[in-house]
């Protein structure tokens, strides 16, 4: 039986256990320890087992994984004064080296959240919108979302890194996208006619080329016949000229011409004192 002196020993040293085993505490690997004595910050506690003083001190975890906060539906105007509503991820995280100061500046993350990205990703979406007019935004989306990235993460100043900025919907009024949807498609009706312009162009240059090949060759098959038919002429001139020079130098070979030629009849009429004759060579 159990007498209040022991009672209060049972009572006692639970109180002791208890104040011993929540002396101790884990810090995990995607967050730090800030750890307060008396509410004062003494030390950040890195990822592991870890002590404190009972009843003094203190620890508060503070996330150092990246996180992303969306806003839906920001409202701004373009450059040509077209209303859209945006939708907006910011992707960050803090560094482990900044987890002192975000608690000193805000204490947790909801509050750095928002005093200091809320507040900075609607203004700077609405200055950056109203320095595109509204089909540029649609058309060059990718340097769009750049320059947004771009002055939120100029303007955020504070313990925290903007990891990434994420446009990912521009809502323009019904009757606003349906006018950009019939123009990008005469755009691309325009772009398709140049194309095939171009084509018709190339096709006709290529034309043209063939043409003058075939031309330029039908010239050059022309002047080789010319020039072949001007060498046999100089030729058969060459050789009829050297034969005539060969039978007036030589009496001879006119003689054995006029027998290579006689057909072996004698002349019917043979004039008084006179050979003879055969066949005139020269014939």
């Amino acid at each position: 039986m159990l007498t209040p002196s022991r009672l209060g020993l049972v009572i006692g040293g639970i109180a002791v256990a208890s104040v011993v085993l929540g002396s101790f505490y884990t810090v995990d690997e995607k967050e730090r320890g800030v750890v307060l004595r008396n509410g004062a910050l003494i030390g950040i506690a890195e990822p592991g087992l870890a002590f404190k003083l009972p009843i003094f001190e203190k620890v508060k975890f503070i996330s150092v994984q990246n996180n992303t906060v969306r806003y839906e539906n920001l409202q701004a105007y373009s450059k040509d004064q077209q209303a859209a509503g945006l939708n907006v991820s910011v992707s960050w995280h803090v560094e482990p080296g900044q987890v002192a100061d975000l608690y000193r500046g805000y204490g947790d993350l909801d509050t750095m959240v928002s005093r200091l990205i809320s507040r900075q990703v609607p203004t700077q979406v609405e200055n950056v919108f109203g320095r595109y007019t509204a089909i540029n935004a649609v058309q060059n989306r990718g340097q769009f979302v750049a320059d947004i990235a771009a002055a939120i993460k100029t303007e955020i100043k504070g313990p925290v890194v903007i990891d990434s900025v994420q446009v990912e919907n521009i809502d323009f009024s019904d009757a606003y996208e349906k006018s950009i949807e019939e123009r990008m498609k005469a755009e691309v009706q325009v772009k398709t006619r140049e194309q095939m312009l171009a084509t018709e162009k190339v096709q006709a240059e290529i034309r043209v080329t063939q043409a003058r090949a075939e031309a330029e060759a039908k010239l050059a098959q022309a002047r080789a016949d010319a020039e072949a038919t001007r060498l046999r002429g100089e030729a058969e001139a060459s050789a009829i000229r050297a034969r005539a020079e060969a039978l007036a130098s030589n009496q001879n070979l006119v003689e054995l011409t006029k027998a290579e030629r006689w057909n072996g009849v004698l002349p019917t009429t043979v004039l008084p004192n006179g050979g003879v004759p055969f066949i005139d060579a020269r014939r």
